[in-house]
C-alpha cells in the first residue's frame, strides 16, 4: 500500500526543512509526498520546485491565488493517488516509524478507517516541551461524539477510499479544518489508537492553530463545523435543548462533557 503523505504549505520553507528530513527517515519508504503551497511570499515555492526536481516522491501543486488552509488540505486529498492519506504540518515532524506504524495497523486491523497517535511538543528551536495530554482511545460509533477534549489529534491518517465518500473538507474552513476531517470520517467507520509517540507538534507565534489574533470568522469555524456534523447525524437536540438555539457549540457542549461527574466517569471508563 501507498502512503500519501498530505503538506498544506505557506511561507514555511525554514521549518519545513526539518520536516522534510523526518519524511526521508522513515523505515516505510512506498509513499509520496503531496505539497500544496497556497501562494507563498517567502520565496519558499521556487525552492520547492528545486527540491521537487530532486525527489520523484514529491508531487507539487500551487493554488492560483491565496484560498487558506481548508481549500489547500482539500486539493491535498484530491491530488494524492496513495491508499492511505496522512497530514503533516510544514513546521511539525514525524518520527522515523510513523508510516511503518500506521501501515501495520491497517494491516492487521481490516476494519479500521482511520489511526491516531500520541503528540510530543517542541518549540521553535526543535526543542521537546513535554507532551499533548489529551489524545487517547475513543469509542467508536458514538452519535454524539464531537471530539470536543481533543481525543483524537496528529498523527492523523485515513483510507482515502473512505474519505472520498464524504463530502471532503470543508474548503471555506481557516481553522477547525481537522476537526471536520475527523468528524465525517467518524461517521462512516472505527478509528484506531496507536499508543506512541509519532508526531511532533511545534508551538510557536506563527502557527495558525496558535494565533491569538483570530479573525471573527476563524472563531466561528468549530462552531459551523459541529453544527454541520448535528446536521448530518441528525441531531436536533443536545442536552434537551434545540441545536439551533445554541448560540455558541463548542463552549456549549465542552461545558455539558465536563462537569465533575462526567470526568469522573471518564476516569474510570
Amino acid at each position: 500500500m501507498t502512503f500519501s503523505i498530505l503538506i498544506a504549505h505557506y511561507n514555511n520553507w525554514n521549518y519545513f526543512q526539518e520536516c522534510y528530513q523526518s519524511i526521508l527517515k522513515q523505515t516505510y519508504q512506498d509513499y509520496e509526498i503531496i505539497i500544496v503551497d497556497d501562494c507563498s511570499t517567502d520565496n519558499s515555492y521556487e525552492r520547492l520546485v528545486e527540491l521537487s526536481k530532486q525527489n520523484n516522491k514529491i508531487k507539487l501543486f500551487r493554488n492560483s491565488a491565496n484560498k487558506k488552509v481548508g481549500y489547500t488540505k482539500r486539493r491535498c486529498v484530491e491530488e494524492a493517488s496513495g491508499d492511505i492519506c496522512g497530514f503533516v504540518d510544514p513546521d511539525d515532524r514525524i518520527v522515523a516509524n510513523a508510516l511503518e506504524d500506521v501501515m501495520d495497523a491497517y494491516k492487521n486491523n481490516a476494519d479500521i478507517i482511520s489511526t491516531y497517535s500520541k503528540i510530543k511538543l517542541i518549540d521553535e528551536f526543535s526543542q521537546e516541551k513535554g507532551e499533548f495530554n489529551f489524545t487517547k482511545k475513543i469509542k467508536n460509533n458514538h452519535k454524539t461524539f464531537f471530539n470536543i477534549n481533543f481525543e483524537v489529534a496528529h498523527f492523523f491518517t485515513f483510507k482515502k477510499e473512505i474519505y472520498d465518500q464524504t463530502q471532503g473538507i470543508n474548503p471555506k474552513l481557516i481553522i477547525s479544518e481537522d476537526q471536520d476531517l475527523y468528524m465525517k470520517l467518524y461517521e462512516l467507520g472505527e478509528f484506531y489508537f496507536i499508543d506512541s509517540f509519532q508526531y511532533l507538534y511545534r508551538i510557536h507565534d506563527k502557527g495558525i492553530s496558535q494565533n491569538k489574533n483570530k479573525t471573527i470568522q476563524q472563531k466561528e469555524d468549530w462552531h459551523q463545523v459541529l453544527n454541520d456534523t448535528c446536521k448530518r447525524r441528525g441531531i436536533d437536540k443536545l442536552y434537551g435543548k434545540n441545536v439551533d438555539d445554541i448560540g455558541y457549540l463548542p463552549k456549549f457542549i465542552f461545558e455539558k462533557e465536563n462537569t465533575f461527574w462526567k470526568k469522573l466517569k471518564r476516569k474510570f471508563l
